[in-house]
């Protein structure tokens, strides 16, 4: 069968993080995002999926490649153009847009697909999603979750007569307007009928533009809610309160990498810590060649990546820590996020360690930039064993 993954976003609600790395790459405990979303979708029976991707395309491609690692196969449709130096620039021309490119160009879309956003974390049941999208002869189904009337105002709300048909849609109405508590999820399942209603070589998006045409012309358009987790990476926090599900047991069929070391700690391969040295709390998890000082204290949900350095004295406590890092002696980091040059607290702002002079954070020292305060350099040194010019 066959599905859609929408990748094609700047994520801009998700930098800097996203200045580097296109949210569907953002690592739950190494694995990509859209990783998790290929096993989701190989094991409910999708083995052909065509991926849309703009924004930092060779990210994706280079990773996922043609698929076969994963079980699956993997095709690309680049929006977007090459320009006068030879580098790609995206251009993305909407999630409706996205999918009529993709069936102008030759048409896939025979059968029934499902289309998901490549930025979230779910553990949805999708046969019995197609399998009551069916039932009702729909051309369109959007899956639904239920979430508590005081989070309505957050996201685009599904309003939906007795039988699931789509009567309107409500974008995060307050809580006193809000006509229902069942919220868009970002995951759709299509009949190919669909592409009537979606022009071609213009920006058309899905929920904005696709949705309300239907809703318009009364066609046959549904929508399910279902009992699934389900954590949209929309945002900083979003992002947090997946790792954090992950770490603590809350969302099913995501397993935690690397060997259990002690209770609801976890490790990759050959970290350097002597354990009855170091105060750990867990749940936490540890990237593989990362060292950990005599008399450093990490207390979970928190998660350190791949090539670290914790030094001695050091606090991690609720926080989250990309590869290539170095915390300094003595320093705490409490309900912080650490990625590339910025550190962001868990609102998502954003401190530029340059400019807050915490020269003590040392991260990927794999782009080393061409310029360094004597501190940056003398760490990334003393963690490559290498000169930095």
């Amino acid at each position: 069968m066959k599905a859609m993954i929408l990748a094609a976003g700047k994520g801009t609600r998700v930098r800097p993080i996203t200045y580097t790395m296109p949210k569907p790459m953002m690592p739950i405990l190494q694995k990509p995002v859209m990783e998790f979303l290929l096993e989701l979708l190989r094991h409910h029976g999708f083995d052909q999926i065509l991926v849309n991707v703009s924004h930092l395309a060779e990210e994706i491609e280079n990773y996922f490649r043609d698929g076969q690692r994963f079980g699956v196969q993997i095709a690309y449709s680049f929006e977007g153009k090459i320009d006068d130096d030879g580098k790609l620039v995206g251009e993305a021309i909407g999630s409706a847009g996205g999918m009529r490119r993709i069936q102008d160009f030759s048409p896939f879309f025979d059968d029934t697909f499902v289309v998901l956003c490549g930025d979230a974390l779910i553990d949805l049941d999708l046969t019995a999603a197609v399998k009551w999208h069916k039932s009702k002869g729909a051309i369109a189904t959007i899956i639904t979750k239920s979430v508590p009337k005081e989070e309505v105002s957050s996201y685009g709300v599904v309003v939906t007569d007795e039988d699931g048909r789509v009567k309107a849609f409500q974008e995060k109405p307050s809580t006193e307007e809000a006509l229902s508590t069942n919220i868009n999820t970002g995951i759709y399942i299509f009949e190919p009928e669909v592409f009537d209603y979606i022009p071609s070589g213009v920006e058309y998006d899905i929920g904005s533009q696709l949705f309300p045409k239907l809703v318009e012309i009364k066609a046959p358009f549904y929508a399910i809610p279902m009992d699934f987790e389900w954590v949209d990476i929309g945002k900083v926090p979003d992002y947090w309160r997946a790792i954090r599900g992950v770490l603590l047991g809350e969302i099913k069929n995501v397993q935690i990498p690397g060997h259990e070391v002690a209770p609801g700690i976890y490790t990759g391969l050959n970290v350097a810590v002597n354990w009855d040295k170091v105060d750990i709390t867990g749940p936490v998890y540890i990237g593989g060649m990362t060292r950990i000082e005599d008399g450093a204290k990490i207390v979970g949900p928190a998660m350190i990546g791949p090539n670290c350095w914790i030094c001695s004295g050091a606090t991690v406590e609720n926080s989250v820590i990309f590869e290539w890092s170095r915390l300094g002696p003595g320093v705490r980091l409490v309900d912080k996020l650490v990625f590339g040059r910025y550190c962001v607290d868990k609102t998502g702002a954003a401190i530029d360690v340059q400019a807050a002079s915490l020269d003590w954070l040392i991260t990927d020292a794999r782009q080393t930039p061409p310029l360094h305060t004597p501190l940056e350099r003398q760490a990334i040194e003393e963690l490559l064993g290498t000169n930095v010019n």
